[in-house]
Protein backbone atom coordinates (compact mmCIF):
# COMPACT_ATOMS: atom_id res chain seq x y z
CA UNK A 1 0.00 0.00 0.00
CA UNK A 2 3.07 2.45 0.61
CA UNK A 3 4.43 2.12 -2.27
CA UNK A 4 1.38 2.30 -4.71
CA UNK A 5 -0.01 5.75 -2.92
CA UNK A 6 3.91 6.78 -3.14
CA UNK A 7 3.72 6.25 -7.23
CA UNK A 8 0.12 8.20 -7.29
CA UNK A 9 1.69 10.95 -5.94
CA UNK A 10 4.56 11.35 -8.26
CA UNK A 11 2.18 10.28 -11.49
CA UNK A 12 0.19 13.37 -10.15
CA UNK A 13 3.36 15.42 -9.83
CA UNK A 14 4.66 14.44 -12.96
CA UNK A 15 1.74 14.78 -15.02
CA UNK A 16 0.96 18.55 -15.45
CA UNK A 17 5.06 18.86 -16.19
CA UNK A 18 4.84 16.50 -19.26
CA UNK A 19 1.68 16.66 -21.11
CA UNK A 20 0.83 20.30 -22.52
CA UNK A 21 -2.29 22.27 -21.52
CA UNK A 22 -4.97 23.24 -23.71
CA UNK A 23 -6.28 26.80 -22.47
CA UNK A 24 -10.13 27.44 -23.77
CA UNK A 25 -9.76 31.06 -24.46
CA UNK A 26 -12.51 32.77 -22.44
CA UNK A 27 -13.36 29.25 -21.05
CA UNK A 28 -17.20 28.66 -21.06
CA UNK A 29 -17.90 32.17 -22.65
CA UNK A 30 -15.27 31.64 -25.37
CA UNK A 31 -14.19 34.41 -27.61
CA UNK A 32 -16.70 37.12 -27.79
CA UNK A 33 -17.66 40.76 -27.03
CA UNK A 34 -18.18 41.95 -23.10
CA UNK A 35 -15.11 39.47 -21.34
CA UNK A 36 -12.28 41.27 -19.48
CA UNK A 37 -9.31 38.62 -21.48
CA UNK A 38 -6.70 40.59 -19.17
CA UNK A 39 -8.45 39.14 -16.28
CA UNK A 40 -9.04 35.80 -17.57
CA UNK A 41 -5.34 35.97 -17.80
CA UNK A 42 -4.61 36.38 -14.76
CA UNK A 43 -3.42 33.10 -12.65
CA UNK A 44 -2.45 31.24 -15.68
CA UNK A 45 0.69 30.18 -16.35
CA UNK A 46 1.30 29.94 -20.55
CA UNK A 47 4.50 27.26 -21.73
CA UNK A 48 5.96 26.39 -25.33
CA UNK A 49 3.98 23.57 -26.17
CA UNK A 50 0.48 24.87 -24.82
CA UNK A 51 -2.33 25.12 -27.02
CA UNK A 52 -5.32 28.05 -27.06
CA UNK A 53 -8.86 27.16 -28.41
CA UNK A 54 -10.68 30.09 -29.75
CA UNK A 55 -14.76 29.03 -29.41
CA UNK A 56 -16.69 32.11 -31.23
CA UNK A 57 -19.33 32.86 -33.13
CA UNK A 58 -19.64 33.89 -36.58
CA UNK A 59 -19.22 37.43 -36.12
CA UNK A 60 -15.99 37.00 -34.71
CA UNK A 61 -12.42 35.86 -36.18
CA UNK A 62 -8.91 35.94 -34.84
CA UNK A 63 -5.81 37.77 -35.56
CA UNK A 64 -2.40 37.25 -34.53
CA UNK A 65 -0.73 41.01 -34.26
CA UNK A 66 2.30 43.00 -33.05
CA UNK A 67 2.36 44.87 -29.70
CA UNK A 68 1.57 48.18 -32.38
CA UNK A 69 -1.16 47.00 -33.92
CA UNK A 70 -2.70 45.64 -30.40
CA UNK A 71 -2.40 48.45 -28.88
CA UNK A 72 -4.52 50.74 -31.66
CA UNK A 73 -6.74 47.84 -32.65
CA UNK A 74 -5.06 47.74 -36.01
CA UNK A 75 -5.09 44.36 -37.87
CA UNK A 76 -3.68 45.06 -41.26
CA UNK A 77 -0.07 43.83 -39.94
CA UNK A 78 -1.60 40.67 -38.90
CA UNK A 79 0.97 37.84 -38.92
CA UNK A 80 -2.08 35.52 -38.93
CA UNK A 81 -5.93 34.91 -39.70
CA UNK A 82 -8.40 32.67 -38.17
CA UNK A 83 -11.67 32.24 -38.80
CA UNK A 84 -14.77 29.40 -39.15
CA UNK A 85 -15.46 29.33 -35.25
CA UNK A 86 -13.09 26.93 -33.52
CA UNK A 87 -9.39 27.76 -33.91
CA UNK A 88 -6.53 25.85 -32.06
CA UNK A 89 -2.86 27.78 -31.67
CA UNK A 90 -0.24 26.31 -30.59
CA UNK A 91 2.29 28.37 -28.80
CA UNK A 92 5.73 27.93 -30.08
CA UNK A 93 7.74 30.62 -29.06
CA UNK A 94 8.63 32.47 -25.68
CA UNK A 95 7.50 36.15 -24.97
CA UNK A 96 4.30 37.82 -25.61
CA UNK A 97 1.66 36.92 -28.30
CA UNK A 98 -1.05 39.58 -29.45
CA UNK A 99 -4.62 38.70 -30.18
CA UNK A 100 -7.27 41.00 -31.37
CA UNK A 101 -10.66 40.37 -33.18
CA UNK A 102 -10.53 42.50 -36.05
CA UNK A 103 -14.26 42.89 -36.86
CA UNK A 104 -14.49 46.98 -36.20
CA UNK A 105 -15.41 47.89 -32.92
CA UNK A 106 -14.76 44.87 -31.82
CA UNK A 107 -11.44 45.36 -30.16
CA UNK A 108 -12.15 48.31 -28.93
CA UNK A 109 -14.74 46.63 -26.70
CA UNK A 110 -12.27 44.96 -25.06
CA UNK A 111 -11.78 41.62 -27.36
CA UNK A 112 -8.23 41.27 -27.22
CA UNK A 113 -5.53 39.30 -25.35
CA UNK A 114 -2.15 39.68 -24.66
CA UNK A 115 -0.37 36.63 -23.84
CA UNK A 116 2.71 36.12 -22.04
CA UNK A 117 4.30 32.21 -22.80
CA UNK A 118 7.00 30.92 -20.90
CA UNK A 119 9.45 28.26 -21.73
CA UNK A 120 8.77 24.76 -21.29
CA UNK A 121 9.06 22.97 -18.39
CA UNK A 122 11.92 20.76 -17.71
CA UNK A 123 11.43 17.13 -17.90
CA UNK A 124 11.11 15.21 -14.25
CA UNK A 125 14.29 13.57 -13.47
CA UNK A 126 14.11 10.02 -13.35
CA UNK A 127 14.09 8.71 -9.69
CA UNK A 128 17.58 6.63 -9.31
CA UNK A 129 17.46 3.14 -8.40
CA UNK A 130 17.28 2.56 -4.69
CA UNK A 131 20.61 1.28 -3.49
CA UNK A 132 20.88 -1.79 -1.35
CA UNK A 133 21.31 -1.44 2.57
CA UNK A 134 24.78 -0.77 3.23
CA UNK A 135 26.00 -4.06 5.83
CA UNK A 136 25.94 -2.89 9.32
CA UNK A 137 30.06 -2.05 10.45
CA UNK A 138 31.76 -4.39 12.86
CA UNK A 139 31.54 -4.64 16.57
CA UNK A 140 34.18 -2.99 18.08
CA UNK A 141 36.57 -5.76 19.39
CA UNK A 142 37.27 -6.06 23.26
CA UNK A 143 40.44 -4.54 24.30
CA UNK A 144 42.49 -7.39 25.99
CA UNK A 145 42.18 -7.89 29.45
CA UNK A 146 46.31 -6.87 31.07
CA UNK A 147 48.06 -9.65 32.57
CA UNK A 148 48.13 -9.96 36.28
CA UNK A 149 51.70 -10.38 37.48
CA UNK A 150 52.21 -13.03 39.54
CA UNK A 151 52.88 -12.60 43.23
CA UNK A 152 55.94 -12.43 44.84
CA UNK A 153 57.65 -15.19 46.70
CA UNK A 154 56.62 -15.58 50.38
CA UNK A 155 58.93 -14.84 52.62
CA UNK A 156 60.45 -17.60 54.93
CA UNK A 157 57.95 -18.56 57.77
CA UNK A 158 59.69 -17.88 61.36
CA UNK A 159 61.79 -20.51 62.88
CA UNK A 160 62.57 -22.25 59.38
CA UNK A 161 65.83 -22.72 58.39
CA UNK A 162 67.03 -19.42 55.57
CA UNK A 163 70.00 -20.14 53.17
CA UNK A 164 73.38 -18.25 53.67
CA UNK A 165 74.06 -15.77 51.30
CA UNK A 166 77.32 -17.44 49.21
CA UNK A 167 80.68 -15.56 50.47
CA UNK A 168 81.66 -13.43 48.06
CA UNK A 169 85.74 -13.70 46.74
CA UNK A 170 86.38 -10.34 48.59
CA UNK A 171 85.64 -12.38 51.83
CA UNK A 172 87.33 -15.54 50.73
CA UNK A 173 90.59 -13.65 49.73
CA UNK A 174 90.67 -11.86 53.31
CA UNK A 175 90.51 -15.28 55.81
CA UNK A 176 92.46 -17.56 53.86
CA UNK A 177 95.96 -17.25 53.45
CA UNK A 178 96.82 -17.30 49.59
CA UNK A 179 99.19 -20.23 48.55
CA UNK A 180 102.61 -17.85 48.17
CA UNK A 181 102.52 -15.87 51.56
CA UNK A 182 101.99 -19.23 53.40
CA UNK A 183 105.44 -20.64 51.54
CA UNK A 184 107.31 -17.24 51.65
CA UNK A 185 106.99 -17.66 55.48
CA UNK A 186 107.69 -21.61 55.26
CA UNK A 187 111.24 -20.42 53.99
CA UNK A 188 111.25 -17.88 56.43
CA UNK A 189 111.39 -20.15 58.97
CA UNK A 190 113.38 -22.41 57.52
CA UNK A 191 116.33 -20.20 57.39
CA UNK A 192 116.14 -19.19 60.98
CA UNK A 193 115.97 -22.25 62.49
CA UNK A 194 119.21 -22.69 60.32
CA UNK A 195 120.53 -19.39 61.64
CA UNK A 196 119.82 -20.73 64.91
CA UNK A 197 121.81 -24.02 64.58
CA UNK A 198 124.41 -22.41 63.39
CA UNK A 199 125.07 -19.89 66.13
CA UNK A 200 125.29 -22.73 68.48
CA UNK A 201 127.57 -24.48 66.63
CA UNK A 202 129.61 -21.95 67.07
CA UNK A 203 129.49 -20.91 70.88
CA UNK A 204 129.75 -25.23 70.94
CA UNK A 205 133.31 -24.68 69.84
CA UNK A 206 134.71 -21.62 71.16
Amino acid sequence: MGSTSVLLLLLLTVVPAVFAVTYRVGDVAGWTSGIDYTTWVTGKTFRVGDTLEFKYGPSHSVSVVNKAGFDVCDSSGATQRFSGGDTKIDLTTVGTMHFICPTPGHCLGGMKLALPVLAAAPSPATPSPTSSPKSPPLAPRSPRKPKTPSPPASPPANGSPSESPAPSPSSLSSTSPSPSNAAFKGVMVSYGMMGLTMLLTFVAMS
